[in-house]
């Protein structure tokens, strides 16, 4: 069984860069964690098109730019009722001006952290490993930031 998901490394920038991390309440199919905003591709639906849908229903976020030339992929496997699932998550990298998140019911609590704090609050180290390639993007181009 395949899946693929279309997620966003959101920043922001108020003295330093942040990073929006959302943490996912335990339940019957996820363990918590700290992770990035995410979802899966619905049927007739492109990347843009998730990675809007999935951070409008997750945090409330509309307005963001996504930085040019950065799309990463991160491709794993895990059990579910059973089954070994392929996943394959893309990943793209954002800026916006907005501070506040209205979460859905997925999640509890969202945080604005600067780099260090993210890569210690993420769960998953493909997560980590994807934010190491972010910041490193957005600090050759802060030119271009905010």
């Amino acid at each position: 069984m395949k899946e693929k998901s279309v997620g966003i490394i959101l920043s922001n920038k108020n003295h330093c860069i942040r990073y929006l991390l959302l943490h996912r309440k335990a339940n019957d199919h996820f363990r918590e964690s700290w992770d990035f905003p995410k979802g899966n591709v619905e049927i007739n639906e492109n990347e843009l098109g998730t990675l809007k849908r999935e951070l409008k229903e997750e945090t409330g976020i509309s307005k963001f730019i996504l930085i040019k030339n950065f799309r990463e992929k991160i491709n794993l496997f895990y059990r579910r009722e059973g089954n070994t699932i392929s996943k394959e998550i893309i990943f793209y990298l954002g800026k916006t001006d907005e501070e506040k998140a209205i979460l859905s019911s997925e999640h509890d609590e969202f945080r604005w952290c600067p780099y260090d704090e993210a890569l210690k609050l993420l769960t998953h180290k493909n997560s980590k490993e994807i934010l190491k390639k972010a910041d490193e993007r957005l600090k050759s181009s802060l030119d271009n930031f905010l």
